[in-house]
Order: structure tokens, then sequence, then C-alpha cells
């Protein structure tokens, strides 16, 4: 069973995957990831998903927590969350290998309202732990779907909401169950941060984002730190400064376009807060990159 569902993404991801190697499917959030070789740092604003690892290995930084994730784990992300991740076991013979789907907390919030209640253990947004079987055979039944794309209308909602139904019975699932609650701090920080993923290249007050949140502006900082580990202009900061590192490497925009572009006055300050991130100054980094 293992080896059949590694194979059905494997077959997928040959086909379609892109050149960062991911796979997009005809089932919104669901994407199969491949890699062949050790991958460089990747920084990004992770949504909450479910990552079944297939084979290889990755390695996830957030914080101060770290993780490393191998053929029969799982990796979830309950919030959005600043990632540092990288591969690192992958070859041409045995690439890495991991199915992703979105969490979507309209269907936690069904699911919720029909399951008993969970004790929590805790705010901790990043967590791991072996795929559950039920898990793995319903991801199985989710990647047959693709090759008879007629069913996929009829049975993907059933099987995306049976997904959910298994992590949910994990034992990190009264943690996911906080995403279906629309009045939870999980949920209210959400509404501040699509805000910031939207506008990220505006002064964002943060009464503004207090407000969206319906909270106080210092509840608000509190929870947003609690859920993101970052405060708003920390989380702000990052989002800047990532998409300014891909429009320079995917777009060819020179440092100071990209500082401008992404709420930058000075691109002294960009530079500053650009080789604290990354390690570089961003010009150099760059050409490090694309020599790479």
């Amino acid at each position: 069973m293992k080896s059949e569902l590694l194979d059905t993404v494997l077959r997928h991801a040959d086909h379609l995957a892109d050149r960062d190697g991911v796979a997009r499917t005809p089932i919104p959030g669901l994407v199969a990831i491949r890699a062949t070789e050790r991958s460089a740092l990747s920084y990004q604003i992770a949504r909450p998903l479910a990552c079944l690892v297939l084979q290889g290995r990755k390695h996830v930084t957030m914080g101060s927590q770290s993780f490393t994730f191998a053929a029969g784990d799982s990796l979830l992300v309950m919030a959005d969350v600043p990632t540092v991740s990288q591969v690192t076991q992958a070859s041409a013979s045995a690439p890495y290998c991991s199915l992703v789907l979105d969490l979507d907390p309209a269907v936690i919030a069904g699911l919720s309202t029909e399951m008993a209640a969970l004790d929590d253990d805790g705010q901790a947004p990043v967590r791991a732990e072996p795929t559950d079987a039920h898990l793995h055979d319903t991801a199985l039944r989710l990647m047959r779907l693709l090759e008879r794309p007629a069913s996929i209308p009829v049975l993907k909602d059933a099987l995306v909401r049976e997904f959910h139904y298994w992590l949910l019975l994990g034992r990190h699932g009264a943690a996911i169950r906080r995403l279906g609650l629309p009045d939870s701090h999980v949920r209210r920080v959400a509404r501040a941060v699509a805000v910031l993923r939207r506008e990220y290249a505006r002064r964002l007050p943060v009464e503004e984002l207090a407000a969206l949140a319906g909270m106080s502006p210092s509840s608000f900082h509190h929870h947003f730190r609690a859920v993101t580990s970052l405060t708003p202009l920390q989380f702000q900061k990052q989002l800047r400064l990532i998409e300014a590192r891909r429009l320079m490497l995917a777009e060819g925009a020179s440092a100071s376009l990209a500082a401008h572009t992404v709420g930058y006055e000075s691109v002294q300050q960009f530079t500053r807060e650009y080789g604290r991130m990354f390690g570089l100054p961003p010009v150099r980094e760059v050409r490090r990159l694309q020599a790479a």
C-alpha cells in the first residue's frame, strides 16, 4: 500500500512537476512534491496544511523549533507561520516525494460539530506525527481519482472531508480543530494575516489589524505572536523580504526595484534586513544562487 501511494504520486509528479518540483492537481489544495537532489533553503510563510512524506527526508525550522521528516511522517502546519525548509535526502533513483493538502477551516468546522470534544495540548503551530494508515489510504484514493477525471467533481469533496476526519482523530486533532472555530484566536488572527499577505507593501498599523481581528491592540499583539511566533511587524517584514527575493530570482528585478515594490522606502534598510534574514546582502545572494 505504501509503495502504491509513492508510485502514484511520483507518476503524477514526473509528468506535471514545474521547475521547483511542484505538481498541482485538479483537486484544489492538493499538490505533489518531487525533488531529485538536496535543495537550497526555502523561506516561506506556510499556510495551514498536512504534508505526507513518502520518500526521502526534509528539515523544517520554525523559530526555535526544528523538525526532520522522513518517509512515513506527516508534517502538520496549523497556522500561517514563517518556515525555513530544505530537502536533505533525495536522488535521481530515489527522489524526495511528498503529498500536500491545504487544511480547510470550513470542512474542519463541519466535522467538529459531529465529533466529540478533545483536550488540546498547547498552541505549537507546527507538529509532527507518524502518518496514520487510514489517512494514507484516503490519500491513495485521492490520487487515484486523478486517473479518472470524470469522477473528480463527484467524489473529491467526500474524500477531502475523510482526509480531514482522520487528521482530527489523530493526536493533534484538538489543535487542528481550532482552525474550524469561527471565534477562535487562530481564526481571528488569520483574518489579519490574510490582509497582511494581500497588502504587505503598505503600512498596516497594529490598530487596524486588531480591529479586523476583533481584539484590542494589546490582546491582538499577544495572540498574533502566540499563533505565528512573530509580531505583526516582523511578520510583514518577512513577507516583504520573501517577495523581494522572489522578484530578484524569478523576474530579474534589481535590488532597488524589489525593495520599493515590496514597500521599503530605504534601499539601505532593505539591504540590511535582507542580509539579516538570508545571510548575505541581496545582490551577493542572488549572484550566488544564480551561479549555483
